[in-house]
């Protein structure tokens, strides 16, 4: 059996070694895409590689290993493909939709001092709270696709995210109060 540096160890040498050549296939294959930078999704591939790489079986072929991890990503981002959008226009409106997920439908716009208080209030959840909330909310993540990223339960992310929306409303009531 390996130890569980070696494939880390391996997988560093053979990045330090290709990456430019992982960077000219990644660009190869999304140069049609202006949106997307290689630099990105090489280092993405990267991060998820050497962040499981001890809890790996013993990698043979290093470069097989990486290319298609590569192209895998590469497929993934493609078939995601999103029409493209301001991030702050997107952000703004997705801060607008959970705020009227918190508070439900009204005919009437939020403050800028209670989506002010949104965003305070986000900020100061606990880690895992606030990364569902930030994940399924914001991102657009679904509860699958966030499970398969994190290794953690579709049902555990679903309660953390109900307990974070029960902790949201509760702090954001008595500040509407204050506010009123």
């Amino acid at each position: 059996m390996t130890s569980d540096t070696e494939n880390y160890n391996n997988l560093k040498t053979f990045f330090d070694e290709e990456y430019r050549s992982l960077k000219a296939y990644a660009k190869s294959r999304i140069d049609d895409a202006a949106d997307r930078d290689a630099d990105d999704i090489v280092q993405d591939v990267a991060l998820k590689l050497f962040s499981r790489s001890d809890s790996a079986l013993p990698i043979n072929n290093i470069a097989g290993f990486v290319y298609h991890s590569l192209r895998n990503k590469i497929v993934d981002l493609m078939r995601t493909q999103k029409p493209a959008v301001n991030l702050e226009t997107e952000m703004e409106n997705k801060l607008a939709e959970f705020t009227e997920l918190v508070y439900g439908k009204s005919d009437n716009s939020y403050s800028e001092e209670m989506k002010t208080e949104l965003k305070k209030a986000i900020a100061q959840l606990k880690p895992h709270y606030r990364n569902i909330i930030v994940a399924i909310d914001f991102e657009g993540y679904t509860y699958h696709e966030l499970s398969e990223e994190t290794d953690v339960p579709a049902g555990t992310l679903m309660s953390r995210r109900h307990r974070a929306l029960a902790i949201l409303l509760q702090q954001l009531e008595i500040k509407k109060q204050n506010i009123n």
